[in-house]
């Protein structure tokens, strides 16, 4: 199913881009690091300043909005300095999602702990990893490379709303669609 130009879709994709066009340019900025910082997000999204939660939301979205992934590592950058920070999973968490249709075309959107929507689509992909555990471990991108863990109650509304596909081999996957792209949520 392709999107329809002019679509509510094309809206929230426009919407997003607007928003992530305002943040500050950190893919710009490139100081030398200037160590560890001692700040830490935890696998729920809650942001630790010093062991300390950080409570005022408004720091958090602040922070995040200078949020800067290089491999595997996550820093906090200014245009003259650079801080690596500890990340547990994931920089953010989705907590929400919601479907939205326009005939018989769909999206789903999800809005992370900081109140950012996403729609999951091509440039915003849905993946499922599995820890050590075998717990599914669902990410999606947020911006700039930035993943967002889906939490639980996320993920389960997502595998309600799911069809079944079969492959080639025959086995049976659990799927979403979403703004003209599928998404697997894992194997039956």
């Amino acid at each position: 199913m392709s999107t329809p130009p002019d679509s509510l879709l094309d809206s929230i994709q426009q919407l997003q881009r607007d928003y992530e066009n305002k943040l500050p340019p950190v893919e710009k900025w490139t100081p030398d690091c200037n160590g560890d910082l001692d700040m830490r997000i935890d696998r729920e999204g809650q942001w630790y300043y010093q062991g300390g939660k950080i409570e005022r939301q408004s720091m958090v979205k602040m922070f995040s909005s200078i949020l800067k992934r290089e491999g595997d590592d996550y820093f906090l950058v200014t245009p003259v300095e650079k801080w690596r920070i500890q990340v547990d999973q994931a920089p953010f968490v989705f907590v929400g999602l919601r479907l939205e249709q326009q005939g018989e075309h769909q999206g789903l959107v999800l809005t992370t702990n900081t109140g950012h929507e996403v729609l999951l689509s091509e440039a915003n992909p849905l993946e499922v990893s599995h820890a050590d555990s075998g717990e599914p471990r669902p990410m999606a991108t947020v911006y700039r490379n930035l993943p967002g863990l889906l939490n639980r109650n996320v993920f389960y509304e997502l595998v309600e709303l799911s069809e079944l596909e079969t492959d080639e081999q025959g086995r049976e996957w659990m799927r979403v669609h979403s703004a003209g792209s599928w998404f697997r949520l894992g194997q039956i």
